[in-house]
């Protein structure tokens, strides 16, 4: 049988076309995603940027470190404590001890992201003058990057400065540089310094309560008193998870592909089986031959995409580093394993996929060759009942969790992971089960031009219907890309919708003001927006609040710190239970995430530096989409600056007059002052960069898949039709009029496709709607219609194409030489 399996892959070699090239690309793919994913797990540590040079770094406490059951818990602190005064006494015993202090700082002209710093600390990068000199006055300032030039005035938010000097920027932060002095007093908490003395006498030095929690950082370990020690981190997090995402979707999709081919090729060569079986060949030996067929095109595909892979990876992780979604380092290594892992998950893929084909071929009985009929004139000769029993078991194991979900968890229905997975399931229960809905679905789209005058319309019905394999194998992958490009878009889009929403049913304030940057309000400031006259101000602070579950995990919640009077005059929060008013510095009030939520409960909690309290439930808040979080007064957020203040109008004042004192009050220090409306558009959540192309790259995959396969499956068919297409000339139709019906189904077939995937991403929006609606957030669907018609129209394009043109080079040779070929 592997010399007639050769014999037929070199004779119908457009057959297996398709599938060795969706084969090879998703094994490229495969290939891509285990190299960086193994590039990542060997990524070498980022070492000391800001500390680079300093001898010895000592860090107030930043982390919190619980004892539980399951072992120590840490959570990075939303506010690390400073150094103790006791401490810093004793260190300057050992050596010279300077002081570090960051602060954020809006400069007219400069970056976004400017960092103050004293003088004393730029050695320790280290950074050097390259114009000018150093800072000796208060309204001195040295600038890294070439944004200022010495001799500039600068208007900031700290008071109008003059650059003397400029150093070469590192590319970790943009940073100005006062005088220590100056630094001092406007940074008076210090949350680390460095210590030039022996590390081992720094260390005996911090024994004992005074230098509880304090850290000492040497070698490596001084990257953590940088700027965001993490990010690196989470970059390559969220790359291998768009990698990880899109590789599971080229496997799924790829799948779908080979086994569609393979179903579709069987299918047509049902007379071939009957001639081998007349000839003497067993079911067995059938079997092993479509094997041996799916043996070769995997191998051989297989090994091409891992050929591409590594071609591949190496641009791939540039692009991504040059995007922005890697670090910079980030470079694809010398890795065996993740080629052994796509060649045979390829192989694995082939194999499956020709599985179902094989089975159904060794049925095929010697009487099938003398038939000429190639009409499936029953749904059962098409719907196996291996169809029926992965497609009712998808469906239900779709339903079931849906239900479950919905009454155990729905917030788990918001989460990426899951509404990424869900429209897998339904796809892989919709697809088997096609074939039932194409005869219904094709004479429903066609019912129209089918009643339209000539026989065109009636032709196109009754072909379409009657093919149902052709119908639904072109189907299948029309189905995969708009349920993928409608559920994973409309997700985002409705998730987004509903967060907007909550928004704007949460804020009561005539006005939201906003600090410009990062920094937060000062004193001043606040004091200034409370003297206008007929406003009530709330101001807020973010901060954080950790928490035991079960005695076993430590949670972090964001935390919002407010007075509660006028919080309860500016904001709606969502309120289930309990009173927003009973908030007080013995009380927090949480949301129903939380492990424990009965009001007048007593919770044990941990604040955002790390300080242990027992605090009341005052309220508890629904869960809404996620982002509630907990309400603490002011006194339970200690470290917190205000970086939101919301407005209310007293009954009787002029709204623009307010308006313009609140934004004379904020014009010095900068700050954006929005109404209502204009805070609900400006804080309207839009899905992250990585997300997004993380999306992007799974349906440009799916995509591909989609055109690879409606152009192979196209092919295959219209060669297969060729004597019906010249029965249709010899009755006195145009080429004009064969070609226009030809395209004419393929239209019609897409559109079966595309009314499919679109009931895939009805159920999956649904779902997430009804979990929203249990969450209360009444919002709407929000369904891509944009992206949607992009793809069917792709999908058209490709199948009108890939259809037209190869009748319309076989219709070239005569009518009767055509319908006198036999196979």
């Amino acid at each position: 049988m592997l010399s007639v399996a050769l014999r037929t892959l070199r004779t119908r070699w457009a057959t297996f076309a398709g599938s060795f090239v969706a084969l090879a690309l998703g094994v490229a793919l495969t290939a891509v995603m285990g190299l960086a994913l193994a590039s990542s797990l060997d990524a070498p540590g980022r070492g000391p940027e800001r500390f680079a040079a300093a001898p010895v770094v000592v860090r107030g406490a930043d982390t919190l470190r619980v004892d539980t059951s399951a072992g120590v818990q840490v959570r990075r602190l939303a506010h690390p404590r400073a150094v103790p005064a006791g401490t810093v006494a004793k260190l300057r015993r050992l050596g010279s001890v300077v002081v570090d202090r960051s602060f954020a700082v809006r400069a007219r002209g400069g970056p976004d992201d400017l960092v103050g710093h004293p003088w004393s600390t730029a050695a320790f990068a280290p950074y050097r003058i390259d114009a000018g000199r150093p800072p000796r006055a208060a309204d001195e300032v040295v600038v890294s990057g070439d944004w200022a030039k010495p001799g500039k005035r600068v208007r900031t938010d700290r008071g109008t400065v003059r650059v003397v000097g400029t150093v070469a920027g590192r590319g970790f932060e943009n940073a100005v540089f006062y005088t220590d002095a100056r630094a001092a007093r406007l940074s008076p908490a210090a949350v680390q310094l460095v210590v030039d003395a022996d590390p081992a006498a720094v260390r005996e030095a911090l024994r004992g309560s005074d230098g509880d929690g304090v850290r000492v950082l040497t070698g490596p370990g001084r990257r953590h008193a940088d700027p965001d020690p993490d990010r690196d981190r989470e970059a390559l997090a969220a790359m291998n998870a768009m990698f990880g995402t899109a590789g599971g979707v080229a496997a799924f999709v790829s799948v779908f592909v080979v086994a569609s081919t393979f179903a579709f090729a069987v299918a047509q060569r049902r007379r071939e089986f009957g001639l081998l079986r007349v000839a003497g060949a067993t079911p067995g030996q059938i079997r092993r031959m479509v094997f041996a067929e799916a043996l070769v095109v995997g191998v051989l595909a297989s090994a091409t995409g891992c050929l591409l892979g590594a071609y591949g990876a190496p641009r791939l992780a540039g692009r991504v580093v040059d995007g922005g979604l890697a670090p910079r380092w980030f470079t694809i290594g010398d890795h065996i394993w993740p080629y052994h892992l796509a060649f045979w998950t390829g192989l694995f893929v082939a194999l499956c996929g020709a599985a179902a084909a094989s089975w159904r071929a060794g049925r095929t009985g010697p009487a099938q060759a003398l038939r000429e009929a190639s009409a499936d004139t029953t749904t059962g000769g098409t719907m196996t009942w291996g169809r029926w029993l992965s497609g009712l078991a998808l469906l239900v194991t779709a339903a079931v969790t849906l239900c479950l979900s919905l009454l155990t968890d729905p917030g788990d229905l918001l989460h990426r992971k899951t509404y990424v997975s869900r429209p897998m399931l339904l796809i892989g229960a919709v697809a088997p089960l096609a074939p039932v809905a194409v005869r219904p679905l094709t004479r429903l789209i066609a019912w129209l031009p089918a009643r339209l005058p000539g026989a065109g319309g009636m032709l196109v019905r009754e072909n379409a219907a009657a093919g149902v394999r052709r119908t639904a194998a072109i189907a299948a992958p029309v189905l995969v890309t708009v349920a993928l490009a409608g559920s994973l878009l409309g997700a985002t889009a409705t998730l987004n919708r509903a967060r907007a929403t909550e928004t704007r049913q949460q804020t009561a304030a005539g006005f939201v003001i906003t600090p410009a940057g990062g920094a937060g309000f000062d004193t001043a400031t606040l004091r200034r927006l409370r003297d206008v006259p007929g406003v009530e101000m709330s101001a807020t602070s973010s901060s954080a609040v950790y928490v035991l579950e079960d005695g076993v995990s430590l949670l972090e919640s964001d935390a919002h710190a407010a007075d509660p009077g006028p919080l309860t005059a500016t904001t709606r929060l969502p309120i289930e239970a309990g009173k927003a008013s009973d908030l007080d510095d013995d009380s927090i009030i949480v949301n129903g995430e939380w492990p424990r939520h009965t009001v007048g409960e007593r919770v044990r909690v941990w604040l955002g530096d790390g300080t242990k309290r027992s605090l009341r439930i005052a309220a508890v808040m629904a869960t809404g989409t996620g982002d509630n979080g907990v309400y603490v007064t002011p006194r339970n957020a200690p470290g917190a600056t205000v970086d939101r203040v919301d407005i209310a109008l007293a009954r009787g004042t002029d709204a623009d007059a307010a308006a313009t004192g609140l934004r004379a009050a904020v014009r010095t220090t900068g700050g954006h002052v929005f109404t209502k409306d204009q805070w609900v558009k400006a804080s309207y959540p839009e899905t992250n960069r990585t997300t997004r192309l993380g999306f992007l790259l799974v349906l440009g995959i799916a995509l591909l898949y989609t055109g690879i396969s409606v152009a192979n499956t196209m092919v295959m068919a219209t060669s297969d039709r060729v004597r019906e297409l010249a029965v249709l000339r010899l009755a006195g139709a145009t080429t004009w009029q064969v070609l226009r019906l030809v395209g004419a189904e393929a239209l019609t077939v897409v559109a079966v496709g595309a009314v499919l995937g679109l009931l895939v991403t009805g159920l999956n929006l649904v779902g997430m709607w009804s979990a929203l609606a249990l969450l209360s957030v009444r919002t709407t669907i929000d369904v891509p219609w944009t992206a949607i018609g992009a793809a069917v129209a792709a999908c058209a394009v490709l199948a009108v194409v890939s259809s037209v043109a190869p009748a319309a080079f076989a219709l070239r040779r005569r009518a009767v030489a055509l319908a006198g070929l036999r196979e």
